[in-house]
């Protein structure tokens, strides 16, 4: 990691393209030696999606560099230390939910989700035991509840840039890219928009 940046919260519209092409110059980098775009399409918070990816297509479109689509679950299934095949990786979902992913973890970084769902702490119980794998998370509150609910757990990190850049060099690889044009988010949840209109109906 040569260098990393952090962006304030509320001013991700307004810092991050700033903030990048001042990374850039920092490092005494052109805008044509970045090799790759990778951006986390979800799933997370709307705000931060819609924003992440609308930089990361603009730039990929600019520059005429390849784009790869990460998964915010898949990075977390990839930080597992157990040498597991299969693991299942938890994330704090906010509004008092969690996103799960059902992964399977293969050689040289790639990792494959079987299923993504978000559910309720108390439903941890009932949603994992069937799956027959541990559960990975960075998030204590989430390692707490399935600890009470008696279910195999690891905690990590919260995965970083390295693992990011790893994980997005292992798509590379692969031939794993995504045109500007397709590339969407993943909210696995639906907006409050969205749930409104659901309820009226």
């Amino acid at each position: 990691v040569l260098a990393e940046e952090s962006l304030a919260g509320g001013q991700f519209s307004s810092e991050l393209i700033p903030k990048f092409a001042a990374m850039l110059e920092r490092l005494q980098l052109e805008k044509s030696d970045v090799d790759v775009l990778a951006v986390v399409a979800g799933p997370g918070s709307f705000t931060g999606l819609r924003v992440g990816l609308a930089a990361a297509k603009g730039l990929a479109e600019i520059l005429q560099k390849p784009l790869v689509a990460l998964s915010a679950l898949e990075l977390v299934a990839a930080g597992s230390k157990l040498g597991a095949d299969v693991v299942i990786a938890a994330l704090d979902a906010g509004r008092g939910d969690v996103f799960l992913g059902h992964c399977e973890l293969h050689p040289k970084l790639e990792v494959r989700t079987r299923a993504e769902m978000l559910v309720k702490p108390v439903e941890l119980a009932e949603r994992v035991r069937p799956m027959n794998a541990s559960l990975v998370t960075p998030d204590e509150k989430i390692a707490t509840a399935a600890r009470d609910a008696n279910l195999s757990i690891e905690t990590i990190a919260a995965p970083g840039p390295e693992l990011m850049a790893a994980l997005a060099f292992a798509h590379l690889d692969r031939g794993v890219t995504v045109r500007p044009d397709d590339l969407d988010a993943n909210y696995i949840r639906r907006s409050d928009p969205e749930i409104m209109l659901a309820s009226r109906s």
